[in-house]
């Protein structure tokens, strides 16, 4: 009898099946036609390429905040604070002397309450020196706890922002101690430093100031001004190692407190000078 045309289809399915069995088992299959990624010169030329440029852009925050290059990490701070000139009953601190080329920034009153400076503090992990004023900072404390929590420190700048020279031991206390007191309550601290509004004292304010437990009266050399420019108090008209920089907050300049703090940081950067902690070194 003829096989039928279904018969011969089953036999051929059947005969293709024994032959892929035969070639499994003798290991002579070959593989599909999915290929494995060639290793080759190009494979290295690309991956070389990719290394060449380094980091990415997320891995460099320094780019987002306007430098051109990071901003160098300042060096171990003195085993011990530096001696301050002897004063009585306080010393009062312009710049610190070190031969560290650092500088150090501090920012005053309060007023700029801006998240993105937060951010600026802490993806260039700058050591930032907040004297606040509880006048000026209202119900602003929360931003300063956010600050404090990305490496901030927070000093005092008194309770009413009020110029203290001339005024009796009472009033001056009462708004040094006040201030204490409120930064206490806030964050659970008592700073060591002051900074009079102003930059105005006396030998009242200095007295004041140590019986609220101020250990140094903080000035500064070089400040900010509205137009973004520094002013010098003495000495050059430039940044040195161990100047205190002074940056008011809230002026009417148009420029928010992080675009100031990255063009002071260029300067700082054109000098070969970094940001240090003011509070690792007095």
């Amino acid at each position: 009898m003829r096989p039928t045309p279904r018969l011969r289809v089953v036999s051929a399915v059947v005969l293709a099946a024994v032959v892929l069995a035969s070639a499994l088992l003798t290991g002579c299959a070959r593989p599909t036609a999915t290929v494995a990624p060639e290793a080759g010169p190009s494979h290295e030329r690309s991956h070389s390429a990719r290394s060449a440029k380094g980091p990415t852009h997320a891995a460099q925050p320094y780019r987002r905040w306007g430098l051109t290059a990071p901003l160098p990490a300042p060096p171990s701070p003195p085993a011990r604070r530096l001696r301050l000139p002897d004063a009585d009953p306080l010393p009062v601190v312009h710049r610190v002397p070190t031969r560290d080329k650092v500088v150090f920034l501090t920012y005053d009153d309060g007023a700029e309450k801006d998240p993105r400076f937060v951010d600026l503090v802490r993806e260039l992990r700058l050591p930032v020196s907040m004297f606040l004023t509880d006048s000026v900072v209202g119900p602003g404390y929360g931003h300063f706890a956010r600050l404090r929590s990305v490496g901030a420190s927070i000093q005092n700048h008194t309770l009413d922002h009020a110029a203290l020279r001339g005024l009796p031991y009472t009033g001056q206390r009462a708004e040094i101690c006040g201030q204490q007191n409120k930064l206490r309550a806030r964050f659970g601290i008592r700073p060591r430093l002051f900074r009079p509004p102003y930059g105005t004292y006396d030998t009242t304010t200095l007295r004041a100031a140590r019986d609220c437990g101020i250990t140094a009266v903080t000035l500064w050399r070089a400040a900010m001004e509205a137009d973004g420019e520094l002013t010098y108090a003495h000495g050059p008209a430039h940044l040195r190692p161990g100047d205190i920089i002074s940056v008011p907050s809230g002026e009417p300049t148009g420029r928010s407190l992080r675009d100031r703090t990255t063009r002071l940081l260029r300067d700082i950067q054109g000098r070969g000078l970094t940001v240090a902690r003011l509070e690792d070194y007095i």
